[in-house]
């Protein structure tokens, strides 16, 4: 018994250590911008710099609307799917997983080549048509996991029982969606939300070839021309992912642990 605690212990520990210690290495880094003695100063040159104020609320912006997109797209399909075409669910379940497939900088391509400025839908000829593709394209990259999140927390609520007697007290399929089931699976949306926002704040290849002042070109701009600059931001970037897992886990908590129906 305890020699399998010492190997688990041991395991644990070289897995921490893989991660750990190219972080603190990082850290340790970002903090050697003045010669001769530890500061803050690379953060203070990044928090101060105006570009990375204007990226970073750009692409929080973009996150937001992208959340809110996905929401109004996934919770509905999921919605129908388990409701009333079961027999379509493998299908898409599948199609969900494309983004997964497929590399980003062939989906921009192709946005670029069905928008572009001489197409019937012009998305790439104004600033706002640009912003619009690229919310769509991060929907899109966000859909396998805000997709399984909100199946997930469908899993765990009677949607037949509940839109019946949504259905008897004369609520129509909006106010089912809206009032009924969006509440019931609110904290697996949230999971959803925090993973898509995850991903926006540091995706680059599709900001970067539409042309948009996101904080992933940002990020490759500065690890590209400064030296110190750029180990502060990894930090920060992974602050802020680890922000959102850690909400995602703190959620979790409060999720229904069991399932009231069965498939």
């Amino acid at each position: 018994m305890k020699q399998s605690r010492f190997w688990a212990w041991l395991v644990f520990g070289i897995g921490a250590a893989y991660f750990l210690i190219p972080l603190i290495a990082t850290f340790e880094f970002s903090l050697r911008m003045r010669r001769g003695y530890y500061s803050f100063d690379s953060y203070a040159s990044v928090f101060s710099d105006p570009k990375f104020q204007q990226t970073f609320t750009y692409s929080a912006v973009i996150g937001l609307l992208s959340i809110i997109v996905g929401i109004l797209v996934v919770v509905p399909a999921v919605y129908f799917v388990r409701l009333r075409m079961a027999w379509l669910r493998p299908y898409v379940e599948f199609l969900t997983l494309l983004p997964l497939i497929i590399p980003a900088i062939i989906l921009v391509y192709g946005y670029i080549r069905l928008y572009n400025s001489s197409s019937i839908i012009p998305f790439t000829g104004s600033a706002v048509g640009t912003d619009i593709l690229l919310t769509f394209a991060y929907v899109t990259l966000a859909l396998p996991y805000m997709y399984r999140a909100v199946d997930t927390g469908m899993r765990t609520i009677d949607v037949q029982t509940l839109t019946e007697a949504a259905q008897i007290a004369g609520a129509s399929t909006p106010q089912i969606i809206g009032r009924i089931i969006l509440p019931n699976i609110l904290v697996a949306v949230l999971s959803g939300a925090f993973l898509t926002f995850a991903i926006v704040i540091g995706e680059f290849t599709i900001a970067s070839l539409l042309n948009r002042p996101a904080f992933g070109p940002y990020l490759q701009n500065i690890g590209a021309n400064r030296a110190y600059e750029p180990a502060a931001l990894a930090i920060i970037s992974f602050i802020i992912t680890w922000g959102a897992m850690s909400m995602i886990n703190l959620l979790s908590r409060f999720a229904p642990r069991t399932s009231a129906r069965t498939d």
